[in-house]
């Protein structure tokens, strides 16, 4: 093998740095700022309180229904687990009242 064409010929040694990042000049992105409800976000924080307060799920799945996550994209997980929790609660409860009436 010709070791003439392993040589690269154009390649310099750098001498001179380029600072990639300034550490005090440190701009936050719109999505830094931690979520709020101790940090987990409205919705998860509704779905765990929803266990205690069933009606919590209604009114996270209201502001899901409602575009509330377009403010912030990190809720949408958050706010669709309430949709979801209260419609298994909604259905669980009018099987239990059928169960009752009939």
């Amino acid at each position: 093998m010709d070791q003439s064409l392993l040589k690269d010929t154009n390649h310099q040694p750098k001498t001179e740095y380029i600072i990639i990042q300034d550490v005090e000049d440190c701009q936050l992105g719109a999505f830094d700022r931690p979520l709020p409800c101790f940090g987990c976000g409205i919705g998860w924080f509704c779905l765990l309180l929803g266990i205690v307060f069933p009606l919590m799920w209604y009114y996270a799945t209201i502001l899901y229904f409602g575009n509330y996550y377009r403010k912030d994209p990190r809720e949408r997980a958050g706010l669709a687990a309430n949709a979801i929790a209260a419609l298994i609660f909604s259905i669980a409860a009018l099987i239990t009242v059928a169960i009752i009436i009939f």
